[in-house]
């Protein structure tokens, strides 16, 4: 059983900068998918960036390509989200989730998507707010 915990989130006004973290409480050496999703409103949920541990290749959504940057220390067990150039829009809950990488893949190149619905660990979340 994997955790997470997010912590990082807060009030901001647009154009700053905020840092999310999700730590890993359960250590694992396992390659993984981990992801930042966000959700505000009444909206669905939208994939944000992922990053694969093995590989520490990374992928964004538009909306925030530019802007966002995800990594990981390895040391802390722990996933970073670093938040540029914030805009009204990003207000939102921010959610960290991961899925192992299949045994099989190996040490081949992986992609590490959006789709929420492979992700089976996900964090509590926290709120990040943008105001103007």
């Amino acid at each position: 059983q994997v955790q997470l915990v997010e912590s990082g989130g807060g009030s901001v006004q647009a154009g700053g900068s905020l840092r999310l973290s999700c730590t890993f409480l359960s250590h694992t050496t396992r390659r993984a998918c981990v992801a930042w999703f966000r959700q505000s409103g009444g909206k669905e949920r939208e994939g944000v960036a992922t990053i694969d541990t093995g590989t520490d290749q990374t992928y964004y959504a538009d909306s925030v390509q530019g802007r966002f940057a995800i990594a990981r220390e390895s040391a802390q067990n722990t996933i970073h989200l670093q938040m540029n150039y914030l805009k009204l829009e990003d207000t939102a809950n921010y959610f960290c989730a991961a899925y192992t990488v299949p045994s099989h893949v190996g040490a081949l190149p992986y992609f590490c998507g959006l789709t929420e619905n492979v992700y089976s660990y996900w964090g509590q979340g926290t709120q990040v707010t943008v105001s103007s």
